[in-house]
């Protein structure tokens, strides 16, 4: 059962252009980007290298802001200084590598640098580390220096960072990218665990297998968004795969190869048990 969500976006993109410098004015990272973020919403925004969706991403929080067009977070302006640390309240980011992200020698030291630099009062930035280390299952670590730890580790470490904070929105910007399996099974499911709890959450990825957790997937290629829509959507469209230079989940390209085989399948499976049982049938 799908959640209820309020109708007013909480992130809004209007055609939104911007190059790193002078001379990529001709060919900008992002062109004319619109995309609107709801309450509660799980977005994974998928594409391949140099295809705008990291650029995209740190437009959403102010780390950067639009040669043209505009970023609205909650009614702020990214471009209004007045609204910089809002802005930056309400839109937490979890970056690629974790160790970019630690500064303490300890864990729950690291957790507390945020609300510590946003003066929040002692007593209370004792709460929020403590809630955000169970957060992400870290509380018995919290003695633990962040350099033993595993790399699924430091990143939940980063996250917890992030939701002491008390962020509304979380921007992950690869946050798999640099893990083993096991390590990227444990941040996937700290996001969805946050994401069930009511934090809108904005996924950059280029693993196919992790866009198919969330309720929207929104495809770039070349700066611009290409096609958007439910995951099923997307990957039941091959055509919209191939044009951005991106592969399926294996479960999905079998799908597709027995399909234009002339088996008749139903609607693009999800998962591998839904395929396993469209197959049994």
């Amino acid at each position: 059962m799908s959640r209820e969500r309020e109708t007013m976006a909480v992130i809004e993109a209007k055609d939104v252009t911007y190059a790193y410098t002078s001379e990529d004015d001709v060919s900008p990272a992002l062109w004319n980007v619109t995309l609107s973020i709801e309450p509660g919403e799980f977005v994974a925004i998928v594409g391949h290298n140099g295809s705008g969706k990291s650029t995209l991403a740190k437009l959403l929080n102010g780390l950067y802001t639009p040669a043209s067009g505009h970023v609205v977070v909650k009614g702020m302006d990214t471009q209004d200084e007045r609204h910089v640390w809002d802005i930056r309240r309400t839109v937490g980011m979890v970056f690629q590598n974790p160790d970019n992200q630690l500064v303490a020698t300890v864990v729950e030291e690291d957790v507390a640098f945020g609300p510590e630099n946003l003066g929040v009062p002692p007593a209370e930035i004792r709460q929020r580390v403590d809630e955000a280390l169970e957060q992400v299952n870290m509380s018995a670590f919290k003695d633990h220096a962040p350099h033993m730890l595993s790399g699924g580790q430091k990143q939940r470490v980063a996250i917890a960072g992030v939701l002491a904070m008390h962020p509304e929105i979380i921007v992950f910007d690869e946050p798999t990218a640099m893990l083993d399996p096991e390590g990227r099974e444990e941040v996937l499911a700290a996001i969805r665990d946050l994401n069930g709890k009511g934090k809108t959450i904005v996924l950059i990825t280029h693993y196919m297998e992790e866009a198919l957790l969330a309720d929207r997937v929104v495809v770039m290629t070349g700066g611009q968004i290409t096609a958007t829509g439910t995951p099923r959507e997307i990957f039941a469209d091959e055509t919209v795969l191939k044009e951005a230079g991106l592969t399926a989940p294996p479960h999905i390209e079998l799908y597709h190869r027995l399909k234009n085989k002339g088996y008749d399948l139903g609607e693009c499976p999800l998962t591998v048990d839904e395929l396993v049982d469209k197959l049994c049938r």
